[in-house]
């Protein structure tokens, strides 16, 4: 005997459930090229050594182990989803991450990307359900 259950729900199911404010075309749009830059674990690195504080770029090449040319191009892109900003200290340009946003951002990603993943539910087979595996085919 099988159970059925009603997919749909009543809002008053939720009351005071967060509700997120309505977001606008243009900020997915900007969110979605934000995380397309994090995406990058050599770029996402450098923001976590910016997160340290403000280094030029001679400093996190030497840090990253790379050369100059890359560490630029990667510091390009970030600043151009303004994930990083710069100033000017004498003859040096110091790097540094653009906001707090930012830096809560890398620790939440971080902190979520640490904790241990919760085991996948056991499967479960429907009585007459036709269930392919790799194997299947031959």
């Amino acid at each position: 005997m099988r159970r059925t259950v009603d997919p749909t729900c009543k809002p008053e199911e939720h009351a005071g459930a967060r509700r997120w404010p309505d977001v606008t075309g243009t900020a997915l749009q900007r969110a979605s090229r934000i995380f397309r830059a994090l995406g990058d674990p050599p770029r996402l690195r450098l923001l976590v050594l910016l997160a340290k504080g403000e280094a030029c770029v001679t400093e996190v090449a030497a840090a990253e182990r790379e050369e100059i040319s890359t560490i630029s191009q990667r510091l390009r892109v970030l600043r151009s989803e303004s994930l990083v900003s710069r100033r000017r200290q004498g003859k040096h340009i110091l790097y540094g991450l653009a906001d707090q946003h930012v830096a809560d951002l890398i620790f939440n990603a971080l902190a979520h990307a640490s904790e241990p993943r919760p085991a996948p539910p056991p499967a479960h087979k429907e009585e007459g359900a036709i269930h392919v595996t790799p194997d299947s085919h031959r």
